[in-house]
């Protein structure tokens, strides 16, 4: 849902980038024209590559930093299928059936670790979860109303008496956002696309209507279909392809990591805390914590994401003590900050707009690594078919925001 820098060593992902840029910049003369061209290579940007490359559908990434180096290498990689909308929730179930057999299924590790899921509301939101819990059941999605009794059997350490009910998922956890989209792009080239890494998009060029190609830092690349697919950068490549009716704009988004306290436990489930606009999950020793307010709108993505904005340490702190008041004993061990492209609905835009050929997977709020596996099948149909097939994502067209169309789920917040 949110972003941050996962926990292992930075060095690492830089060495894989090192690695991965020579062998992209070595191995020349190499092949510029394809038949799509992906901007941005985040976990969407290689889902959508993965997809395309196993219906030998040629794609280029273009990707300006390195293969999740922006929103994916923030996210806090929550694997759960609690929406308040059933296109979401398919999107989920879908991709958590990548998650959990992945080696099978992308190959290479995404780190996805059970932990279960909880999904906390207070007594305002109780029919909502009711409705919402029946709806994912009958998707298939394995998901039951709990008490507060059987959370405190769950978590000990858990104060429950402010909500009467939960939602919980027994097999749902998180995975490694980094690890994740790095399998999904090693996927896609192995099976033909090609990734370029430090190439930023400066131009996109049509002809009658439609996209030709687009010029780059690092050159010229031509294909009939080019997919937007730039996270927190999304309205400034909208913009180069004459797309300015998708009301697109960027979310900060900060998180800590704890750790926690011996008489915790080892472990606890990850948790979307709606009480107290939070979400936590564990991670070894660690917990991490992220909050959904007080999150700066309309920012540069360029800015800053070492650190937490200011405030941000003593209200996560306030919060997670709440539902865990043994966290006092805990320790800071580390922050960081993130953006993200978010939509006015808060879900994410997908389909065809401006040009012909052009088309946008982008908007996705925080909430869509989760659903990157589900996402990235779903719009190679709908490049390569005409319209998706195995879930239908026609709700999330771009088109909605000028008809008034927006969507609206059962929690009239950003839980989506």
């Amino acid at each position: 849902m949110a972003m941050r820098i996962p926990s292992r060593s930075l060095a690492l992902i830089w060495s894989h980038h090192a690695a991965s840029l020579e062998s992209v910049t070595t191995n020349l003369p190499m092949p510029s024209t394809a038949d799509v061209l992906i901007i941005g290579g985040g976990v969407h940007g290689a889902s959508l590559a993965f997809h395309l490359a196993q219906r030998r559908v040629k794609a280029i990434v273009l990707e300006k930093s390195f293969v999740g180096s922006a929103a994916t290498g923030r996210s806090s990689g929550l694997v759960r299928m609690h929406y308040d909308t059933e296109a979401s929730s398919r999107l989920a179930w879908l991709s958590f059936q990548y998650f959990r057999n992945w080696r099978e299924m992308v190959g290479g590790e995404c780190g996805f670790t059970r932990t279960g899921f909880l999904q906390l509301v207070d007594a305002g939101l109780e029919e909502a979860l009711k409705v919402n819990t029946a709806m994912q059941q009958s998707i298939g999605i394995a998901t039951l109303l709990v008490t507060a009794d059987d959370v405190r059997r769950l978590a000990p350490s858990f104060v429950t008496d402010d909500f009467a009910l939960a939602a919980y998922e027994p097999e749902s956890g998180y995975a490694m956002p980094a690890d994740t989209a790095n399998a999904l792009m090693t996927a896609a080239r192995e099976r033909g696309a090609r990734l370029v890494q430090g190439c930023e998009v400066t131009a996109i060029h049509t002809r009658s209507g439609k996209v030709t190609g687009v010029n780059s830092t690092q050159g010229d690349f031509s294909a009939p279909v080019i997919v937007n697919a730039a996270g927190a950068w999304a309205n400034r490549i909208n913009s180069l392809a004459g797309v300015e009716d998708v009301p697109l704009t960027t979310w900060r988004h900060d998180t800590l990591f704890v750790v926690r306290p011996p008489e915790i436990g080892p472990a606890h489930p990850t948790v979307i805390d709606y009480a107290n606009d939070m979400y936590f999950r564990p991670e070894g020793n660690l917990t991490l914590v992220g909050l959904e307010d007080g999150n700066p709108l309309g920012d540069s993505p360029d800015g800053s994401t070492e650190h937490a904005l200011p405030g941000f340490i003593e209200r996560a702190i306030d919060r997670i003590c709440r539902r865990i008041p043994a966290m006092e004993k805990g320790h800071l061990q580390s922050t960081h900050g993130g953006y993200d492209g978010i939509s006015p609905d808060q879900n994410p835009v997908l389909g065809a707009a401006g040009p012909d050929g052009f088309y946008l997977d982008c908007g996705h709020s925080g909430t869509g690594f989760k659903t990157a596996p589900a996402i990235g099948l779903c719009m190679a149909e709908l490049i390569v078919d005409g319209a998706a097939r195995t879930v239908d994502i026609s709700s999330y067209a771009p088109g909605r925001f000028a008809e008034g169309k927006l969507i609206q789920g059962n929690y009239d917040n950003i839980w989506h």
